[in-house]
């Protein structure tokens, strides 16, 4: 969409953009400089490991996949269940008929 309508909509806008420019130059930053404390400042840098044992140790956390499909499926089957325990009849037949009774 080109043209004079473009023009008006952008005029229209723009004394809008000024404000929010101006609104945001106004804007008061937080005082960073002392955010670190001096006791982090004077500490050692961390040391530095080979990564061998880290990569042993990420070999040796990984997820059993046969362990936890049957894990999984086991749950699933136990959600199943108490499930279709849930569908049943909330009120017996023999609680329905008392009170049906007495509403009558």
């Amino acid at each position: 969409m080109t043209g004079p309508a473009t023009g008006a909509v952008i005029m229209r806008a723009l004394p809008l953009l000024i404000v929010f420019a101006a609104c945001a130059a106004c804007t008061q930053f937080p005082e960073l400089d002392r955010t670190v404390s001096p006791d982090a400042e004077a500490a050692d840098y961390p040391a530095l490991v080979p990564i061998e044992p880290l990569l042993a140790q990420a070999d040796a956390a990984q997820i059993d996949a046969p362990a936890t499909t049957q894990a999984l499926s086991a749950r699933v089957a136990g959600l199943r269940a108490r499930a279709a325990a849930l569908r049943g009849a909330v009120v017996g037949d023999a609680d329905r008929a008392r009170l049906g009774s007495a509403v009558q």
